[in-house]
């Protein structure tokens, strides 16, 4: 389940987000749906099309369903995104 303690291993594909800041001010109050995630960006779908935001440097809000809002450093969230599911699915394992 997504909560604020796992967001960082978990798929974050169709998760709403809200650029807090950024060192690109045009990027700054930007939000959108997550559409897809590479090692250092992710894809937002935003009213203004598809835009491609850094996660260095990026400070995100991320909307969680229910409506829970968990503020994020995006440097936090520098990997394959497939690498951050494995750690989870690893872990899961362990505890088996």
């Amino acid at each position: 389940m997504l909560a604020p303690e796992n967001l960082a291993r978990h798929e974050l594909i169709g998760i709403r987000v809200l650029v807090e800041e950024s060192h690109n001010p045009c990027l700054t109050g930007l939000s959108g749906k997550v559409v897809d995630e590479t090692r250092n960006t992710f894809l937002l779908e935003t009213v203004r099309g598809i835009k491609r935001i850094p996660k260095s440097n990026t400070s995100l809000i991320f909307t969680l369903p229910g409506g829970r809002k968990v503020k994020v450093a995006g440097s936090i969230l520098i990997s394959q995104p497939e690498n951050r599911i494995n750690k989870r699915m690893q872990k899961t394992r362990w505890k088996l």
